[in-house]
């Protein structure tokens, strides 16, 4: 076993940028509507952080 492994971590939902609506398929349903905590298992904070960055990324017409 080596330490020096490093780990490919995804990215937190808070740094998932607006304009990337591929990445923030996993947090919408099929018709646009933002899940809640309890199907995408995330933080409150991260939810807040999803739910502004889906917002912002409707906003500029990228999403539905």
């Amino acid at each position: 076993m080596s330490t020096t492994e490093t780990k490919q971590q995804t990215p937190t939902p808070a740094q998932i940028p607006f304009t990337t609506p591929e990445a923030m398929r996993l947090f919408v349903t099929d018709t646009g509507k933002i899940l809640p905590r309890k199907y995408t298992g995330l933080s409150a904070k991260h939810q807040r952080a999803v739910t502004r960055t889906i917002k912002q990324s409707r906003n500029m017409l990228l999403t539905k």
